[in-house]
């Protein structure tokens, strides 16, 4: 009899546990239930649709309600960094007519595996040491994507793969005046080189083919600049290398360029190489 009584009670008592911990998990905080953040979000742009004084087709809000709807959960349309203490940081959305109506948009996506990021978590000067830190808050990976609005409709045309996972500041599109070519520059805070780093999309075949990326960054001890190295329609940059010594007059250290390397682009390795050392090479 007490045998039989076990094997009652104990699973009713597994039972109880499992609801239990359902019942637990249901009250996780958006960052680390994927219902709650996306009924979160869910609200928020209905809130923006009742505010909105001007709506276009294609707008921010649109994409903002395609993201939510047609990625994969944890994926983001990402802000760019404040300009000011207080004011409303604007969706990283550019909008442009060239053959097409088109808007570029920078989109985080949260590594599968670990909990949704939080876009404010990867925006800014104090997200850029993220590489240093073992955080718990997701790992973003930025996607530059290309949409074209037809008939009120999102036609993704391309993304592009941005190698870093924070500091966002901003997007613009620049002209490499050398050979009259279009590319979209992303700036991201670099608190680890104490400067920057630009991820620059250059449109070598126009707007409709993916982009070519080049880096440059430029930092305390750290520099890269985009030049023309032998002629091609692919961009090339110098890499300057860095000395510290100690002035004559006081225990103080100055930091200067000691010599400065031309990579460019080869097609046939799909790496960028020099002439200095065979064993040189980066991919970007």
């Amino acid at each position: 009899m007490k045998l039989y009584k076990f094997f009652v009670v104990f699973p009713l008592l597994i039972f109880s546990l499992n609801a239990c911990t359902s019942k637990e998990e249901d009250k996780g905080d958006a960052a680390t239930s994927t219902a709650k953040d996306e009924e979160l979000r869910e609200y928020n742009i209905a809130i923006e649709k009742e505010q909105a004084k001007n709506r276009f087709p294609c707008d921010t809000i649109s994409l903002q309600e395609f993201v939510l709807n047609n990625y994969d959960a944890g994926t983001y349309l990402v802000k760019f960094d404040r300009t000011l203490t207080y004011n409303v940081p604007k969706s990283a959305v550019i909008y442009f007519k060239e053959a097409g109506n088109f808007l570029l948009a920078v989109i985080a996506k949260s590594k599968p595996g670990e909990r949704n990021i939080e876009t404010k978590n990867v925006i800014g000067y104090e997200s850029s040491f993220i590489n240093l830190d073992s955080t718990k808050l997701g790992t973003a990976f930025f996607w530059l994507t290309l949409f074209e609005c037809k008939e009120g409709e999102f036609l993704k045309l391309w993304e592009s793969e941005v190698p870093i996972h924070g500091g966002f500041n901003r997007m613009t599109i620049r002209t490499w005046k050398q050979k009259n070519i279009k590319y979209v520059e992303l700036n991201y805070e670099d608190g680890i080189i104490s400067g920057h780093r630009n991820y620059n999309f250059f449109l070598i075949d126009g707007w409709r083919k993916p982009p070519h990326l080049i880096e440059t960054y430029a930092g305390i001890a750290h520099k890269r600049t985009i030049t023309n190295v032998n002629n091609d329609k692919f961009p090339d940059y110098y890499e300057y290398r860095f000395s510290s010594a100690a002035w004559a007059t006081d225990s103080l250290y100055q930091i200067r360029i000691i010599d400065s390397i031309p990579f460019y682009w080869s097609q046939k390795r799909n790496l960028y190489i020099t002439d200095r050392n065979p064993r040189w090479f980066r991919k970007y």
